[in-house]
């Protein structure tokens, strides 16, 4: 059967996953069990005794070991004295019982018993273990020769059919989602292949995975057995249902034996291969007839599966390593790079092939300091906008990754192609900054064993086990290769590593702004001192000047007149520069005062200071209503005069001058608008206005130091606010600033 699918649920056997395994209450019938009390005396019977000894069990019950084995029991008793019985199964020796034939004698304690079984066993003389050193020595000869673990799985498959004599036997590991993959196959003509097939979780219920790591093999030589019940049917001791975990003879669950039914499945042997205490796969065997595999046997399959799960386990940790360090060389290479230079993103361009190798990525983003940098193969800008909001609304932890992103994020369907994978390292606890690699999607079809998804239901009502073993194959989408273990161990080691860069980098700039700040101090005390000291000769030479001019006949004397005019402006305007940079200086150091302050009379005082220059000219004020701010008077007031002599200034080719103030407020600050009908500016160059020396127009044009929106802009910042212009050539120019409610004094 062929089936295309993408988003199935799994099957729900809720009836498989509560049933009591541990605590059957019955044992299969090629064996009898008797549980003895501390004084070896008979507390528990399995009702089968009366079909192979003649006693019933209730007669048995209180008794001691001979009442139910007759002259056989003293060998009993002697093996279980003279060797410790623990807590797993051992073999104290073959017996015969009633003149039923030979049994082998198991015993084990647990649940506050000593639990012995009696298997029927297919031989007169006792079990010979001498055949497990050779099998043993061989197949670690033959596994030396592989390397790879499907190749060591059908060695051991091989093996252990040899042993068993099983019609199929399967080796089959778990992946993450606990689907059980078959990598190796030894089968007889006549039996369905499973090779490559997959069986889906809900096949082996999640208590029945735990038992098989504690009890590594379990064996059911004839499905259709009638149990063997325990009597009486609690634990004497517990006064609960014994618990038969570790029992040989552990009767399993009856949905379990129609599921080896529905297989075509009379006899079956699982041995578990555990892997540093986790149930890494099994080894199935599958007969169609009934059939038994006596205690010594199953010893052989079941230290066979030990020395397979040895080598796994050192095959992968060997591919591990190796994988390891090559991460470990990339990301040495990597940071070796980002290291060179202050710029991380730049020097990660550098490096985007080691970066996409890195991870076995196709895709990368940078995202820091609300810049993205893309490499390779990735989402659209707007997307990954998205997903960076994402992650910082729903995820909180030091790396996020999955192989399946649609499903978190339904829209990420769209782009699936190149990021169905993503793992994303978060660069800032307080930002959204992010470093996020994608793997692209992986279509790939699965074999299934059957339906994984089919559910079958018996007329009485209960869930039974699929009927229909038949190749179902189902093609997965939106799932890209998934993320290895020791790739986000070692991806969260590289963001410990940019983090470390980052933080030195910002600590070198905290270092040179401290130096800077230093810097500036001095440098504006020297300016105020070299200001405070050239005004005095500037006067002189203005003072000197006039004198000059006045004791001078301006028309004998008309050229030196001009030279002396020309030295006075130039004195004026150094003046000037000098008060300008002298303010400029104080900006920086003198302390802000804030009170309230009425920016209707402020705006006032600074039109009465201008009426001089504006005396001859035509200008229209529109002054609109100002709110009161909280500010430093002094400081505001040189700010606002400023703007007001710049919009004079620019205003004078009008015939009609126009200059507006007018402000707007919410709920953080107050703007304050100063607009003229000037000559206006070139917008290309806005970002030099409010430099110190930076003019966008002649000096021949308009007279100015150069210094007047500097000095703006030093007193609007110093009270936390921020200041703009907007404008056109010869379409006049709109200049703001804003002032916070509530400022904070620098």
């Amino acid at each position: 059967m062929d089936s295309v699918s993408t988003d199935q649920p799994g099957l729900d056997l809720t009836v498989c996953d509560q049933e009591p395994i541990r605590i059957p209450g019955s044992v299969q019938p090629h064996g009898f069990l008797l549980a003895l009390d501390a004084e070896r005396r008979i507390v528990q019977a399995s009702d089968n005794l009366a079909a192979i000894t003649g006693l019933a069990p209730e007669t048995v019950l209180g008794q001691p070991l001979q009442a139910a084995l007759g002259d056989a029991a003293a060998q009993v008793l002697k093996e279980l004295a003279q060797h410790p019985v623990g807590s797993r199964p051992s073999y104290f020796g073959t017996i015969a019982v009633g003149g039923r034939g030979q049994f082998d004698v198991l015993a084990h304690v647990h649940d506050g018993l000593t639990l012995v079984e009696f298997e029927a066993a297919p031989r007169t003389a006792p079990a010979d273990f001498r055949m497990l050193y050779p099998l043993i020595g061989e197949f670690l000869s033959q596994l030396g020769e592989s390397s790879a673990i499907e190749a060591m799985s059908d060695i051991a498959a091989r093996q252990i059919k040899q042993v068993t004599q099983f019609g199929r036997v399967l080796v089959y590991r778990f992946d993450e989602d606990g689907h059980g993959h078959v990598v190796a196959e030894a089968c007889d003509d006549g039996y369905p292949s499973y090779l490559g097939h997959r069986f889906p979780a809900s096949d082996i219920p999640r208590q029945a995975r735990e038992l098989y790591v504690s009890s590594r093999i379990r064996l059911i030589p004839d499905a259709n057995y009638t149990p063997a019940r325990l009597v009486p049917p609690l634990n004497p001791a517990t006064g609960a249902p014994t618990d038969l975990s570790y029992s040989a003879l552990r009767s399993v669950s009856p949905i379990h034996l129609q599921y080896m039914r529905n297989m075509h499945t009379l006899a079956s042997m699982s041995v578990s291969i555990v892997i540093k205490g986790r149930l890494w796969g099994l080894i199935s065997c599958h007969h169609e007839t009934p059939r038994y595999v006596p205690f010594e046997a199953r010893a052989a399959c079941e230290q066979l599966a030990q020395v397979l799960a040895l080598r796994i386990e050192s095959k992968e940790e060997g591919d591990e390593f190796q994988w390891r360090l090559e991460l470990r060389r990339i990301l040495v290479s990597l940071l070796a790079e980002l290291t060179k230079g202050p710029d991380i993103a730049d020097h990660m361009r550098t490096v985007t092939p080691e970066l996409l190798r890195f991870a076995s990525a196709g895709g990368a983003v940078l995202y820091l300091d609300g810049r993205m940098t893309l490499f390779g193969d990735t989402p659209e800008e707007a997307d990954l906008h998205a997903l960076i909001d994402w992650l910082g609304a729903n995820f909180h932890g030091e790396c996020f990754h999955t192989d399946a992103l649609a499903t978190l994020i339904p829209d990420a369907a769209r782009y699936a192609r190149n990021a169905s994978g993503m793992l994303a390292l978060p660069l800032s606890r307080t930002h959204n900054h992010y470093l996020m690699w994608f793997r692209p999607e992986v279509i790939h079809t699965i074999n299934w064993a059957g339906d994984p998804h089919q559910k079958t239901a018996a007329p009485a009502g209960p869930l039974t086990p699929r009927a229909s073993f038949a190749t179902w194959r189902e093609t997965v989408h939106g799932r890209s290769e998934p993320w290895r273990a020791s790739e986000i161990e070692i991806a969260l080691e590289f963001r410990a590593a940019l983090l470390g860069i980052v933080l030195e980098r910002a600590e070198a700039m905290a270092e040179l702004a401290e130096e800077l700040g230093r810097a500036n101090k001095e440098l504006e005390a020297f300016s105020y001192s070299v200001s405070h000291d050239l005004r005095a000769p500037l006067r002189h030479i203005v003072g000197f000047s006039d004198l000059l001019m006045e004791m001078e006949d301006v028309e004998t004397n008309s050229r030196r007149s001009r030279f002396l005019k020309n030295i006075k402006d130039s004195a004026r305007f150094a003046g000037k520069l000098v008060d300008d940079l002298l303010s400029f200086s104080q900006m920086g150091r003198a302390s802000l005062r804030p009170c309230r302050v009425n920016m209707d009379e402020l705006v006032r005082a600074c039109l009465e200071r201008l009426e001089m220059e504006t005396a001859t000219r035509a200008i229209e004020w529109k002054i609109g209503p100002l709110p009161a701010i909280e500010a430093d008077p002094t400081f505001l007031q040189l700010a606002i005069y400023n703007l007001l002599a710049n919009a004079v200034k620019y205003t004078a080719p009008r015939a009609q001058a126009v200059i507006e103030v007018f402000s707007e407020s919410n709920d953080d600050e107050t703007v304050f608008c100063v607009r003229d009908n000037g000559v206006g500016f070139n917008p290309d160059y806005v970002h030099k206005l409010f430099g110190v020396f930076q003019r966008l127009h002649r000096m021949e044009d308009f007279q100015g130091t150069g210094i007047g929106l500097a000095n703006v802009r030093r007193i609007v910042e110093r009270h936390g606010g921020r200041v703009w212009a907007e404008g056109a050539v010869d379409r006049g120019a709109s200049f703001y600033f804003a002032i916070p409610k509530h400022i904070s004094v620098t």
